[in-house]
């Protein structure tokens, strides 16, 4: 567990974690209702509702690492925008049906060996939770991975639209491996993990889906704007302005 130096790197490192998981199920939730079919419709919302039970337990618990008294409400709503420490991947827009399902191959393709790693954390809760995520992670991977394969190797249309997706959404794909000091120092306490190491796994997952899929790895191109570090487009205030509505307009209310 984090000793009195490092607590605020504990409670920011898991925050990143709960804040990436909120964004991208707030960002499929915009699918409900509007997919091209039920199933995909409810392919989504599963995704959806599996990454916000997964964040709600990692906002709890980044709370009670902050001693501020803010619950999972108070996270989740009653946070300015710079607050938020969510990769940048997880808040682009959701486009067409295969910008999201790009997006979200590349999410779950890091995530699952992320969690992979971090169920064998030295902090037992955080651990415990990776655990329980990895189940949901793989489900992700294979969902999203099973239609970059259709839409890559289907019609010419599908083909060329989800490579330009996938051109278009590689360069935030560099903060998720990019370690910094947050993410060095949990690494050393044994409660985070080599992001090196997450980035071989996620690289080999991504080579054997685009290979199959017919796609083009995107070339690697220099990006410093990180989400994680609060530094985000015009994107999430747009959509958190939709999120925080009922919450700011009602503080407080209750079902």
């Amino acid at each position: 567990m984090s000793t009195r130096g490092d607590s605020g790197n504990h409670g920011a490192f898991v925050l990143r974690l709960a804040d990436s998981n909120l964004v991208l199920a707030q960002r499929l939730g915009e699918w409900i209702g509007h997919a091209p079919a039920l199933e995909e419709d409810l392919g989504l919302a599963n995704t959806a509702l599996d990454l916000l039970g997964q964040a709600r337990l990692l906002l709890t618990y980044a709370g009670a690492l902050e001693g501020r008294g803010r619950d999972e409400d108070a996270l989740a709503y009653l946070r300015e925008e710079g607050e938020y420490l969510n990769c940048a991947l997880a808040e682009q827009p959701n486009g067409d049906f295969g910008d999201t399902l790009a997006r979200q191959f590349l999410f779950d393709a890091w995530q699952l060996p992320l969690y992979e790693r971090l169920a064998s954390s030295r902090d037992p809760q955080l651990a415990a939770i990776a655990a329980r995520g990895v189940k949901e992670a793989r489900y992700h991977l294979r969902y999203s991975s099973g239609w970059v394969v259709r839409l890559g190797d289907g019609t010419a249309e599908s083909h060329g639209r989800v490579q330009g997706s996938l051109e278009r959404l590689w360069p935030y794909t560099a903060e998720l491996f990019d370690a910094d000091d947050i993410d060095r120092a949990m690494q050393v306490a044994g409660i985070g993990v080599d992001l090196g190491a997450v980035r071989v796994d996620w690289e080999q997952t991504v080579a054997a889906v685009l290979a199959e899929a017919t796609l083009a790895r995107p070339g690697d191109r220099p990006w410093h704007w990180y989400g994680k570090r609060g530094e985000h487009g015009e994107h999430l205030g747009h959509m958190l302005a939709q999120m925080q509505a009922l919450q700011r307009a009602h503080p407080g209310a209750r079902w």
